[in-house]
């Protein structure tokens, strides 16, 4: 797989000058490269409690992203998930720490153990004040004496920052960090492994499965599942850590480890604050990338029971880049519709035929949508067979409502359902199709011509017209040929559906933006939908 680096060996130290670079000033490193990585708050002036954190690199925003007033005063930095080396952790400590002292907030891995906590005992021996706390929040393996510490860091990072912002001593600070500690437990569950530059995939999570209690450095996790939906595996998730939690308020740390869309981890975040643990969340960090795998398509969630003055603590202001925020957590606000857009909708009446009619429709929408989807993966975002499946399942759960028994109403309704149900273009034209189809059938037309009303409308509007490569292309030779039947209109559609796939150029829809070469071939999924509906009511 392809990665945006130059070389492995220096992907580090590049990285790091471009998140100082970037800074505005704020970040600034020591001298030593490539040995010695080390960034630090700009503005330090050994006033206060030192807070130094670190590891291996590759979990990104952590740990440069929490150096900031209010978090980290320095992180030190190894090669991708290898800790730093004991002269890099104590020309960290020498940098920062003054008379109040400095504490190390270590994960719970061999390599940073030692490495911190023999470059504590240098420091110390050079008359310097400094303690040392290691987080080991991973409650994956329950029967492991030695806990590995994930994302639960950063609540440490934060409370601890905060606490020493406000210039507490290092025992105050230490004890606190150690509270907190004792109180945090973190579990992460990944849909497939992360990549690590310069080494082969890993691929040991085979496709409908997901790994649950994987480590921060692609260890294997705990055991693998089926994996359903988000739903599913929140409630997996949720479960292992529901076990440790009491009955008091809980701060949440939802962790996107790497390569989850924004989009899936607010949908985490809905499962989240809807799950069994849910009324004991009260405030939430993220949804966000904090402490990563690199591009792991996972996730992680850790909990901290709050205590006195952690929820001042946890939001207090932060300079840190990487740090989200912490808020509380509410319910949905739904506000009304302005006046003007709420639709007044007809009175339902019922009439079998016309539901089954309806239905049958429907249903051959949706068993097309994952040919519809791989035909618009050819020239468009492939979701084609989606919005329109998606449509049609909600046609079906609205029936009850619908006015069956007067079709004039019923166009209007169809095109007020497909507008609010019915996503992108195709939703709006379509609603503007039946909208204008209702208005001509009102007037006394019959069902042919009103839906010939409503092409017409639709091309008006939309551009389009027969030749630019969408479903009007199936769509307006049907309705032509429907006086003779739907026998003939079902062999006109079909024609005018293959017509597209001889033409190298779209005009209109998504497709406009595709190179000629990759549309020869292949039928637009839209004619290609209105071909099938129109043989399946000829059939």
């Amino acid at each position: 797989m392809s990665q945006f680096m130059n070389s492995k060996d220096d992907m580090v130290t590049e990285a790091i000058d471009g998140a100082i670079a970037t800074s505005g000033g704020a970040l600034s490193r020591l001298d030593g490269y490539p040995h010695i990585r080390v960034v630090v708050r700009s503005d330090w002036d050994k006033s206060k409690v030192a807070l130094v954190s670190g590891g291996g690199s590759g979990h990104e925003p952590a740990h440069v992203g929490f150096v900031g007033k209010g978090m980290l005063t320095a992180a030190v930095c190894g090669d991708i998930f290898a800790s730093p080396s004991v002269d890099a952790v104590l020309a960290a400590i020498l940098a920062v720490t003054g008379p109040s002292g400095c504490l190390l907030i270590v994960k719970n891995y061999t390599g940073d153990r030692l490495n911190f906590g023999l470059a504590a005992e240098r420091a110390r021996s050079f008359g310097h004040k400094v303690s040392m706390v290691v987080v080991d929040d991973d409650i994956a393996l329950p029967d492991l004496p030695q806990a590995r510490g994930v994302a639960g860091t950063l609540f440490v990072h934060k409370i601890a920052g905060a606490l020493a912002e406000t210039g507490a001593d290092l025992d105050t600070v230490t004890d606190r960090a150690k509270r907190v500690i004792s109180s945090i437990s973190s579990i992460g569950m990944s849909l497939d492994t992360c990549t690590v530059p310069g080494s082969p995939k890993e691929f040991r999570i085979p496709e409908k499965m997901a790994e649950l209690g994987l480590g921060i450095h692609g260890e294997a996790g705990v055991e693998q599942i089926d994996f359903v939906d988000a739903n599913q595996a929140m409630t997996a998730v949720v479960d292992k850590l529901a076990a440790g939690m009491t009955e008091a308020e809980h701060v949440v740390l939802l962790n996107n480890l790497g390569g989850a869309s924004v989009l899936e981890m607010s949908v985490l975040a809905h499962e989240l604050v809807n799950s069994r643990v849910g009324d004991r969340l009260k405030l939430i960090i993220g949804p966000a990338a904090m402490m990563t795998s690199l591009d792991m398509r996972g996730f992680s969630v850790s909990v901290h029971e709050l205590g006195e003055g952690d929820s001042v603590l946890l939001s207090a202001a932060t300079s840190a880049p990487g740090w989200p925020g912490c808020l509380a957590i509410g319910s949905v606000d739904v506000l009304p519709l302005p006046d003007g857009l709420t639709p007044i909708k007809a009175m339902p009446s019922p009439h079998e035929a016309t539901r089954s009619f309806l239905t049958e429709c429907c249903k051959v929408l949706i068993s097309a949508e994952d040919d519809l989807n791989a035909l618009d993966a050819k020239s468009g975002d492939g979701d084609t067979g989606s919005t329109l499946a998606t449509a049609a399942r909600a046609l079906i759960k609205a029936m009850d409502r619908l006015p069956l028994a007067d079709h004039t109403q019923l166009y209007r309704a169809i095109g007020l359902e497909l507008s609010q149900t019915m996503g992108g273009s195709s939703g709006v034209l379509l609603a503007i199709f039946f909208a204008a189809a209702g208005d001509a059938s009102s007037s006394g037309m019959p069902m042919r011509d009103a839906l010939q009303i409503g092409l017409e409308r639709m091309q008006q509007i939309g551009g389009a017209k027969p030749g630019d490569r969408t479903m009007i292309d199936a769509l307006a030779p049907a309705l032509e040929a429907l006086k003779a039947g739907f026998p003939a209109a079902a062999k006109a559609a079909r024609a005018g559906a293959n017509h597209t796939a001889t033409l190298s150029k779209a005009n209109a829809g998504r497709a406009s933006y595709i190179n000629p070469e990759q549309l020869s071939g292949h039928v637009d999924p839209g004619a290609e939908a209105v071909a099938r509906l129109f043989e399946h009511l000829a059939g």
